[in-house]
């Protein structure tokens, strides 16, 4: 086993320097998500009530209002813990899931605790406690999963994949060998669901299988097109190499659109959260319409809450209408109706 000893500051500092770069620097992919090669045909006469249409679904067992989940983003700052406790009030007042950021800093300096720790604000949502899976090799362990989710009596665990960000960024954690085993056994061990998700590179068929296989109990595909955590590494390098490798990088992975149809079409069963580059609410309709069964955005919702929770409201609000406004626009009442539908046409 690995053995790297990161101090508590410097795990901080990194905190921040990702919160900074990914508000005030352009780190987006030059790439799309490919949503944009689909269309919804729309319906000109829908026979519906758009105040009855129906955008609640369940996602692990858990009733949501609307099929979003507000991404995996931060913690472990005091500005961080303001933009959660904001996230959790409003996942909680439009029943969204939520994850938190990593919580490596948590685990390493439980004083930090208190930043990820939005039970009490959001006592009936679906919260994901979230670790990087390459931890596994540097002295992580089931111990310190239960950890993560004890400290926000989470539903499920992430575990998050992010070899790209790991070599781009400074002092990253580079050895991934042997991990799919040790994922096998926390998803046998641990008292909840786990959850692979990428940070924005994507997950293809292939490697999702072996995840199924390996139990895990969903897939959020974290396709490219959105935020490019090679860029925002890149920014923050502390040497030439680093900075390097993040430009030449920038664009690597797979769009979006094509994670979840590739994902799907090999697992139609598991659950699949889409994210990775999604703006609004007509993205998240065609990632449903695609074979999503939620949808996760983590800028849109971030920049938002960075500004006021009367903001992030507002998105909420929004979001919710776009959504309720795609299915009334493709005649359809619920999301099982879309999902169903062949209102989505790939464009030539």
């Amino acid at each position: 086993m690995n053995s790297k000893i990161t101090s508590p500051t410097e795990t901080q500092n990194r905190k921040a320097d990702h919160l900074r770069v990914c508000l005030e620097e352009s780190v987006q992919f030059q790439q799309t998500t490919g949503l944009e090669r689909y269309r919804f045909t729309h319906c000109c006469l829908p026979e519906l009530d758009w105040n009855e249409i129906d955008i609640s679904t369940t996602f692990l067992g858990k009733q949501l209002g609307a099929p979003l989940l507000i991404s995996s983003m931060t913690g472990g700052t005091e500005f961080a813990g303001i933009i959660n406790q904001r996230l959790a009030k409003v996942a909680q007042k439009y029943k969204l899931a939520m994850g938190v950021g990593s919580q490596r800093v948590a685990v390493e300096n439980p004083e930090v605790g208190g930043t990820f720790a939005v039970r009490s604000l959001a006592p009936d949502i679906l919260l994901f406690a979230n670790l990087g899976a390459v931890q596994l090799n540097y002295q992580y362990g089931l111990d310190q999963c239960l950890r993560a989710i004890d400290l926000l009596q989470a539903d499920a665990l992430i575990l998050h994949l992010n070899p790209l960000q790991e070599s781009v960024q400074t002092k990253g954690d580079k050895n991934f060998r042997g991990l799919l085993d040790k994922i096998a056994v926390l998803c046998k061990k641990l008292p909840v669901p786990v959850i692979a998700k990428e940070v924005g590179n994507g997950i293809w068929a292939t490697m999702a299988q072996k995840l199924i296989d390996a139990g895990v109990a969903a897939i959020d595909v974290a396709g490219a097109g959105g935020t490019s955590w090679a860029k925002v590494e890149s920014e923050r390098a502390k040497d030439a190499m680093q900075r390097r490798l993040g430009a030449t990088f920038a664009d690597w992975g797979i769009p979006t659109a094509e994670c979840i149809t590739n994902v799907r079409a090999i697992a139609p069963n598991i659950p699949l959260i889409a994210s990775g580059g999604l703006r609004n609410g007509l993205e998240v309709g065609k990632a449903i319409a695609l074979g999503a069964d939620i949808a996760g955005l983590a800028l849109p919702f971030l920049q938002a809450a960075a500004e006021s929770e009367a903001a992030l409201d507002t998105l909420a609000e929004v979001l919710v209408a776009e959504i309720t406004t795609v299915l009334f626009c493709t005649g359809n009442g619920t999301l099982s109706d879309l999902k169903h539908s062949l209102a989505l046409q790939k464009l030539a």
